[in-house]
This record gives structure tokens, C-alpha cells and sequence, in this order.
């Protein structure tokens, strides 16, 4: 079968559980929401991830490469896959941080109040998490994508809606680009770093106390333009020349 078909499948699984554990891990363990809320997570509105997507095509790459042996022994041998992983799903991280950062003036994600981190994009200690999640997904999850494939592969009319949610990423994609052409222009005038998640928590806190409906998969849908939601946190942004 095309590879380009199995990537774009393996895309599709990894955007959407990406989706569902950032959704997880902000709701019950990440320390950024003590007050244990429901996070919308991510740059586009629907319910994926396109970094996770990519992150899966790596991972899923990556494995396939156990046919070859870096060294005689079987053990270190996944080692050296699981470091791979590592490596190369750090550098996707930091790759999307920085452009986002250096392009847009948008913080995606910040890492600043970990140790060793680099412009508060990447650190060791999520590093070490790569590491660990390479070895879930090389031992438990490998398998099932494996055989996942092998499924499409069987019933290509799935391949119909691998189409569809490709046509409703790319739509998603293309709006929310228009937003972050807002923002930049904004940040850009103002010599300010956007903190995309800062924003959506000010926006939420903003309706729940007014007692208004606020939109979970809408979270930049306001009452208000979002620059108005922007200059009223505007105190609170970083300083563009502090991070240059």
C-alpha cells in the first residue's frame, strides 16, 4: 500500500489521541491547572493534534528501523531505538516551538520553570518522558498501529474518511491561521510574546464569571474581539527583546 496513505492514517490516529491525552493530562495531573478544569489543548479547534500526528509518523518510522542492528545486543539494541525516539520527537518539539515563537511571537507551550530548559520550548525533563513514551509505544502500541495498517490495507473505502478528516483539518488549520495572523500583527506592534494558553484561561475565566456559556471546542470564540482580551492581560506578557 502507499506509504503516504499509511502516514496519513498513522497522522490521523496520533492528532486524535494526542488530542485525548493532552486533554487528560492538563485535566488530572498537569500543574498549570490547579484548578482542575477542562482544557481545550492545541493550536486548531477541533478535537487533534497535528504535532502528535507527526510525532506517531516518527515513532512509527523509527520502530520499523528494529530490523537493523545497531549492536550485538538485542537489549541495547532498543535502547538505542528508544533514544532515537527521544531525540528526534525533542527536536519536533523545538521545531514547532520556535517557529511558532520566532515567526508568529506566539508561546504555544512554555517550559521556562523547568530545569535546563531552552527558551522554554524544550527540556530534560520532558525529554525523559519521550524516552519512557517511545518504550510504551515501541512494546504496547507498535504492535496495534502495525496491525492497524495492516487493516486499511484490507478496507481501503476507510480511506474516504482518512480524506475527510483531511478536509476538515485543512479547513481548521486555515482558520486558525487567520487568528494567529491577527495575533502576530498584534505582538509584532506591541514588541510582546502571545501566550496562546494564557489567553484561552483569561477568556474562560472571563465568561464563567459573567455566568456565560463558554465554548469548549470554540475557546477563542469570545464576547469580545480577542485583542481586547489580550490588552487586558497585556502586563502579564513576556517582553519580545527579553526573549531575543
Amino acid at each position: 500500500m502507499n506509504i503516504l496513505l499509511e502516514l496519513s492514517f498513522i497522522f490521523f490516529i496520533g492528532s486524535v489521541f494526542g488530542w485525548v491525552t493532552e486533554l487528560l493530562f492538563r485535566r488530572f495531573i498537569s500543574s498549570a491547572n490547579p484548578e482542575r478544569k477542562w482544557i481545550n489543548p492545541g493550536f486548531c479547534t477541533g478535537p487533534y493534534l497535528p504535532l502528535y500526528g507527526v510525532g506517531l509518523c516518527v515513532l512509527f518510522l523509527v520502530a520499523n528501523l528494529e530490523k537493523y542492528r545497531f549492536t550485538q545486543n538485542s537489549f541495547l539494541n532498543k535502547i538505542v531505538l528508544f533514544i532515537i525516539m527521544s531525540i528526534l520527537m525533542t527536536v519536533i518539539e523545538y521545531i514547532a516551538g520556535i517557529i511558532a515563537l520566532k515567526v508568529s511571537n506566539i508561546r504555544l507551550w512554555d517550559y521556562s520553570d523547568k530545569w535546563g530548559n531552552i527558551k522554554g520550548i524544550i527540556c530534560p525533563e520532558f525529554s525523559l518522558i519521550w524516552v519512557l513514551l517511545g518504550g510504551i509505544y515501541y512494546f504496547a502500541i507498535h504492535p496495534l498501529i502495525k496491525d492497524s495498517v495492516r487493516w486499511l490495507s484490507e478496507n481501503l473505502a476507510f480511506s474516504f474518511f482518512i480524506g475527510l478528516f483531511f478536509g476538515v483539518f485543512i479547513i481548521d488549520v486555515v482558520h486558525s491561521m487567520q487568528l494567529v495572523a491577527k495575533l502576530k500583527k498584534y505582538a509584532d506592534e506591541n514588541k510582546v510574546i502571545i501566550r496562546y494558553e494564557q489567553i484561552k484561561l483569561h477568556i474562560r475565566n472571563s465568561y464563567e464569571q459573567t455566568a456565560k456559556k463558554y465554548r469548549f471546542f470554540h475557546p477563542f470564540s469570545a464576547d469580545r474581539p480577542v485583542l481586547e482580551y489580550i490588552k487586558d492581560i497585556k502586563g502579564t506578557l513576556e517582553e519580545h527583546q527579553k526573549k531575543k
